[in-house]
């Protein structure tokens, strides 16, 4: 018995849901045979076949190779029995994007263990793609072939390690009439020459055209009937022992390079990506080089930018009242109001932005995770007028706070304890048991002397006040003014405007006050101050960002290239491969950062020289260590991108949208 299946079941998860794809399915297939299996969508055929090519592992049964049981191995030894034995074509053809046909079909002798095929994986390619009749396409990539064409390459992709047995998942259901009976034809001649066919169908015309049909219905198998008579077949020349599980892996020289090429490739490919990639490290070893010469231009771009950014803030606030003496609670006399900040927007000449705002403190719950926090509630201003531009994701919209919608931006101290390092954005949380959308993460405050800054989440405005919070007045209302000189006359009329509308009695005037953010200004001049002791931080600062950028980038690359990393399981790349793959990218983005950093630094110094009159000094160790270091942190923070991407089950990674 060539491959047999006995008592075989399968359930998957959905949430809350189960679903058993197979129940106790067992099936006995020959050598040289030709079997489709057809049922419904959800009748567990594709499971089966994912189960028989060793893409799935079954929760119960066993599977037996030419009488061994092959049910309870390592990944590596999958890996190897993919590689050597099965070979698979896909309905969605899988096919690498940015290589070419002939590349495609070369990809699976990439993982062979050793190097006897040296001479074969120059001939055996071309001489597929010629068999399927694309000698004149090797040199296109996918998107410039039709969907026959690219199917037939999957073909030839599945034939060049000889396989034992062909599986095949509805390989003509993306093809028109013309190009499916094409690649029917291919797959007869293939069975006619002795190999092990397995089609997954919805077609009964397909079907009918094996030697046996196999039935499923609800993950059973409910007949299995002969056909056809078994046709006589040839022996095939394989290329290796079908009861071999393993062999142990000598990266080679040769090997090594081929990881570089691909990396090269990837790299080229996504040049904006591998740019994003490479600057962390770029900025890192240019700040070491160039560190004393930018340092005086770096404290005035910072000056500028905090004086742009925030310095030009007022804010109106409940006061308190006195009555004979005794300060009472603050806010008793006078609620500020939503009318309020329309009166300031339109009647203070001065005024630039208005952003009211709520707060409260709210339960955050996501999953089995809770977290009591500040909510604050405010308008779309907020974002420019605080430097509040989120780090990941968008801040809402005018739209989304007049509609109330159920949107959140998460602090990064309530992301960490309520998603650790996963990405929180589009998953759902809920906020005093009000379920809220995660549409952005704000960027890292840090902590003062009364609190943890990010310790908060933003909602809109109306949404806080009319769902949440429950308040029809607000706590504070933010007014950014157009310039510095206009702060104090703007002071002035906010004040006499709100004695207006609230028609407050001159012994409750301070019933509310207009605060004038002088501790930015203070923060100004300490960073002038204290910048001399900042400086020499800078550099470590900028490589572990660096280090951080490689890492993040590298992990939106694997989310990216998900089913490419499933594909490359699915025709023999074990975990190792996948991780060495993935660890030689983020080296070589690493390096290339760090010498692209180093005529960076150097450029930069030698034009702060000659246009500002600085004074700088290059020496060779600190381009050695900038250069060494950068390098460490980046390979440092690749490792585990890389191994997230080896992690991947190789079902899932193919069927990831």
């Amino acid at each position: 018995m060539f491959l047999k299946a006995e008592n075989l079941s399968k359930t998957y998860h959905i949430g809350s849901v189960e679903i058993r794809a197979l129940q106790d399915v067992s099936i006995n297939i020959e050598q040289g045979e030709f079997l489709a299996v057809m049922g419904p969508s959800g009748s567990g055929k594709s499971t089966l076949m994912h189960v028989l090519g060793f893409l799935d592992t079954p929760d119960q049964g066993a599977i037996h190779l030419l009488d061994r049981n092959i049910s309870h191995l390592s990944e590596e030894d999958y890996a190897f029995l993919r590689n050597r034995m099965i070979g698979f074509i896909f309905q969605q053809f899988n096919l690498m994007a940015r290589s070419t046909a002939l590349e495609n079909v070369e990809l699976p002798l990439f993982y062979w263990a050793d190097g006897s095929l040296s001479n074969e994986r120059a001939e055996r390619p071309l001489e597929l793609l010629s068999r399927v009749g694309l000698r004149d396409r090797i040199n296109h990539k996918p998107s410039e072939l039709s969907g026959g064409q690219q199917q037939r390459v999957a073909i030839a992709r599945a034939l060049v390690q000889k396989p034992y047995l062909i599986l095949a998942d509805e390989p003509t259901g993306n093809l028109d009439s013309k190009s499916g009976k094409e690649v029917m034809q291919i797959i007869h001649e293939l069975h006619e020459n002795g190999m092990t066919v397995i089609i997954v169908t919805h077609d009964e015309n397909i079907a009918a055209q094996a030697e046996r049909i196999v039935r499923m219905q609800d993950g059973k198998i409910v007949r299995d009937e002969q056909i056809q008579k078994k046709s006589g077949t040839k022996t095939l020349k394989h290329t290796g022992e079908p009861t071999k599980t393993h062999e142990k892996r000598h990266y080679s020289f040769r090997e090594f390079k081929e990881h570089l090429a691909q990396a090269w490739r990837m790299i080229h490919s996504n040049k904006l990506r591998s740019f994003l990639s490479m600057l962390g490290v770029l900025i890192g070893v240019a700040c070491v080089i160039a560190m004393l010469a930018l340092g005086r231009g770096a404290q005035e771009s910072i000056t500028q930018e905090l004086a742009r950014l925030g310095s030009n803030l007022l804010s109106v606030r409940p006061g308190s009242v006195r009555v004979r003496g005794v300060s009472m609670e603050a806010g008793t006399a006078t609620r500020i109001t939503l009318e309020d900040a329309r009166a300031i927007r339109e009647m203070v000449a001065a005024v630039k932005a208005v952003a009211p705002q709520v707060t409260g403190q709210g339960q955050m719950v996501y999953g089995s995770k809770n977290w009591s926090t500040r909510v604050l509630g405010t308008t779309p201003e907020y974002a420019s007028m605080r430097n509040q531009d989120p780090a990941m994701g968008r801040f809402f919209t005018r739209e989304e706070n007049l509609s109330r919608k159920r949107v959140v931006l998460l602090g990064q101290t309530v992301a960490r304890e309520l998603f650790g390092s996963d990405n929180s954005i589009g998953e759902t949380v809920k906020i005093n048991r009000i379920n809220f959308q995660v549409i952005g993460l704000l960027p890292t405050l840090g902590a003062n002397t009364w609190r943890d800054q990010d310790d908060i989440v933003v909602i809109p405005l109306m949404t806080a006040m009319r769902r949440v919070l429950g308040k029809d007045y607000v706590d504070q209302i933010d007014v950014q003014i157009a310039s510095a000189e206009a702060i104090p006359t703007a002071e002035e009329e906010l004040k006499q405007l709100i004695v207006r509308r609230h028609r407050l009695a001159p012994e409750h005037e301070d019933s509310f006050e207009v605060r004038n953010y002088a501790d930015i200004q203070q923060a100004l001049s300490a960073t002038t101050k204290t910048f001399s002791v900042l400086l020499g931080a800078v550099a470590a600062i900028s490589l572990i960002v660096g280090g951080i950028g490689i890492m993040n980038i590298m992990l939106v690359s694997v989310k990216e290239r998900t089913r490419e990393i499933g594909l490359r399981k699915a025709i023999g790349a074990s975990p190792h491969d996948i991780l060495f793959q993935f660890l030689v990218e983020s080296v070589m983005v690493t390096f290339l950062g760090g010498f692209a950093g180093i005529v960076l630094g150097i450029l930069s110094s030698l034009l702060i020289t000659k246009f500002a009159g600085w004074n700088t000094s290059i020496g060779m160790d600190s381009i050695l260590l900038a250069f060494l270091f950068s390098a460490g942190i980046g390979m440092l923070f690749g490792i585990w991108p890389a191994k997230q991407a080896a992690k991947l089950d190789p079902i899932e990674a193919l069927r990831y949208e």
